[in-house]
């Protein structure tokens, strides 16, 4: 190796190696920024962010502006949310998600306009729907009929005159994608949404019920119906089968009441590559097929084109961040028939990325502060906590010899390391560094032991 190498996917699109094994992030030396910042850290491409978001923003602009349909993209903050990354959202002209009241607050605070803020979330406080109608935000998406009393209240709360509450009904398909049966949210037997099946007896589905209650609140403004099918979805088919149920409830509740609601918002949960040699979704051509189901379902129902929205979480935050550690103990294990597994420690784990333990999620490592031996084995990334299941990288081939003091990254956890990250065991959450044209920013600092102590009142 005579220059500096891309390391391709699944790493952030500004990762290089260079010809003395050192990986360089958007120009910045991940030994220097080890040195700086310490370790774990989360090391988050800028300029990648940008691009992504971006890129996703574009491409299903262009798909529906195709079929004559305007399109909003909300940024999902539950994938990784700072005051930071809000603003480069809102600034690549992408709107932001937010499913809680401390969302909501860090969106606010970055300056996003509420009128391009939306609120999830299936039990909202009464608080939290309070600040959300004071913030302006553009829609609360309202996940029960019980919740429908609490935002008529929330609203007479504010007094005569007060604007309607713009609302959206989050119904549930029966489409089941993505991947683990925890992230897929449209089948029926979840917390999510109301259901659009006919009830056993008879009678209007409790997605129905839903919207024309809406319709009899002054103090509700009905926006649209909201979708959700899943994450870390591949394939654009179940986008398609659960939009023709979508726009089927949607002309049904126009034929019934008059009113042909806006907007339908499809949701997220567009897949990435988390592996070497997986192959990269192509988002452009799964807009294409999105709109075309969309564009196709409306020609059959007689209706006009709605106004669409996605919330992309995972498709802009996930590669753009690598998760860098320090090699701890190195400890061969033995297996059956003579074979052996390398387990390398590293000085995180589940408390910084409890996807592989939670969901059984497959990640990529490698080497990044030298040259390894060319020879490998087969190795499994484990963390410091005090559990079997703390496992970072299930299985890689990483250099044989990979000792203590080594720096190992792990690629593609932008998208719920950070944000789902916890204290277990008491170990202070990692930084979020951000790396753009040669320079590092801290995003968010590391927690210290001051920190947690400062919690404990004794």
């Amino acid at each position: 190796m005579t220059a500096a190498e891309p390391l391709g996917v699944p790493w952030s699109a500004h990762a290089v190696r260079g010809a003395d094994g050192a990986v360089r992030v958007a120009g910045v030396d991940v030994r220097d920024l080890a040195a700086e910042q310490g370790t774990p850290a989360y090391v988050l491409d800028e300029a990648d962010f940008r691009d992504r978001a971006r890129s996703v923003r574009t491409a299903l602009e262009a798909a529906f502006g195709a079929v004559g349909a305007g399109v909003d993209v909300y940024y999902a903050g539950k994938a990784f949310l700072s005051v930071a990354v809000a603003r480069w959202a809102h600034e690549e002209g992408l709107r932001v998600d937010t499913s809680t009241g401390g969302e909501l607050a860090v969106a606010l605070r970055a300056g996003v306009p509420g009128e391009h803020l939306g609120l999830h979330g299936n039990n909202k406080s009464d608080a939290e729907l309070a600040r959300a109608l004071e913030a302006g935000v553009g829609r609360i998406i309202v996940d029960s009929l019980g919740e429908l009393d609490r935002v008529v209240a929330a609203v007479r709360a504010r007094g005569a005159g007060a604007e309607p509450a713009p609302v959206m009904v989050r119904v549930t398909t029966g489409v089941h994608a993505g991947g683990h049966e925890y992230i897929s949210t449209a089948h029926e037997d979840q917390k999510f949404g109301l259901s659009v099946a006919t009830p056993p007896g008879g009678g209007d589905s409790p997605a129905m019920t839903a919207l024309t209650t809406v319709l009899r609140h002054p103090e509700l403004r009905l926006l649209g119906i909201h979708s959700h099918i899943g994450s870390q979805i591949l394939d654009p088919a179940g986008f398609a089968v659960a939009a023709r149920s979508v726009l089927a409830l949607r002309a049904e509740l126009a034929e019934r009441t008059g009113h042909l609601v806006p907007e339908v918002d499809l949701g997220g949960g567009f897949g990435i590559a988390y592996l070497p040699g997986e192959e990269v979704p192509d988002l452009p051509r799964i807009a294409e097929e999105i709109a075309a189901a969309v564009a196709g379902a409306c020609t059959e129902l007689g209706t006009p084109l709605p106004r669409l929205s996605f919330e992309p979480g995972r498709a802009v935050a996930g590669p753009t961040t690598l998760t860098l550690y320090t090699v701890g103990t190195v400890k061969p294990v033995s297996l059956e028939a003579g074979r052996s597994r390398l387990y390398v420690a590293v000085d995180g784990g589940m408390s910084d990325n409890i996807r592989p333990a939670l969901y059984g999620a497959h990640y990529h490592a490698a080497l990044v502060s030298r040259t390894g031996s060319a020879e490998t084995v087969l190795a499994r990334v484990v963390g410091k906590h005090c559990e079997s299941g703390d496992i970072v990288v299930h299985e890689v081939q990483l250099p044989a010899d990979v000792r203590p003091g080594d720096l190992l990254a792990v690629a593609a956890t932008g998208a719920y390391g950070r944000s789902m990250a916890s204290n277990y065991n008491h170990v202070p959450r990692p930084p979020v560094v951000a790396v753009r044209d040669g320079a590092t920013r801290v995003l968010v600092r590391r927690e210290t032991e001051d920190d947690l102590l400062a919690l404990d009142l004794g």
